[in-house]
């Protein structure tokens, strides 16, 4: 059983039915916090089948528009559980391949659901947690939050993270990212393009409160097409991706939301 830093036992320092996922729905906002702040955070199988879980939940839920992805305590996430990383080492490889699907299903649950996902990240955010938070539509980040891939350091490969870290910075940064391990900040993350944007410590709150509650105010039909549409163009080129726009362009002439949005501007 994980310990955590004052020498208790992780079930006893917080209590064994404490969920590793806290949900709080408000306002079409849905933030679902990683709940293991003793541990940074830390990606046990729990924690992902619970996150699964929140995932699936606000899917279904009508109310949410916008899915927050957020971490207890100082830090957003350190990755993958690393004890429970290590004990695996002894099974079969089939067993290793399904396991490390667990979280490449949350990936792609993020990219699939047809609502708006944020990372909100402070402290740091590795490895798998990296990954996790670029798997988001957009990552805010408090100045001075640290990004990165330390994989390598631990002679082992950010496998499950390179697909969407190639397509968010590209082959030679992704590359520099992956093998050498370092950790940038946000401001240099946000240059590489692996951060959306970057907020001041002090206005970090309150800016996030607002843009949240901004996405959730917009259409939720036009941001379900314009992410779909968004992450269809990886697999088109130029032309295909025109049409697939013209596509979608007359789908969203025919919602519900356009409708009463068009009339609205129109009679002001």
């Amino acid at each position: 059983m994980a310990r955590s830093d004052g020498g208790r036992t992780e079930a006893q320092g917080r209590g064994r039915d404490e969920p590793r996922v806290v949900v709080r729905r408000e306002g079409g906002i849905a933030t679902l916090t990683l709940n293991r702040p003793e541990k940074r955070n830390a990606l046990d199988r729990r924690m992902m089948a619970e996150l699964k879980g929140a995932l699936l939940e606000c899917d279904l839920a009508a109310d949410v528009r916008v899915v927050a992805l957020r971490g207890a305590g100082k830090d957003f996430c350190a990755g993958l559980d690393l004890e429970e990383l290590l004990a695996s080492a002894d099974l079969p490889p089939e067993e290793n391949e399904r396991r490390a699907m667990e979280l490449g299903e949350i990936f792609v649950a993020l990219r699939q659901l047809p609502k708006a996902t944020i990372a909100v990240v402070e402290g740091r955010s590795l490895a798998g947690g990296c990954g996790l938070a670029t798997a988001c539509d957009m990552v805010v980040a408090r100045a001075g939050a640290q990004f990165g891939y330390p994989e390598i350091h631990r002679g082992f490969v950010p496998a499950m993270v390179l697909t969407l870290l190639r397509r968010a910075v590209g082959e030679k940064v992704a590359f520099d990212l992956a093998a050498t391990g370092r950790l940038v900040v946000a401001e240099e993350a946000e240059q590489m393009g692996l951060v959306s944007r970057v907020i001041p410590a002090e206005d970090f709150e309150a800016e996030v409160t607002k843009l949240l509650a901004q996405l959730a105010g917009f259409s939720a039909s036009a941001l379900a097409l314009t992410k779909h549409q968004l992450y269809a163009l990886d697999d088109l080129g130029f032309e295909a991706g025109i049409r697939l726009g013209a596509r979608v362009n007359a789908v969203a002439r025919q919602t519900p939301d356009f409708r009463a949005a068009l009339r609205a501007f129109l009679k002001q």
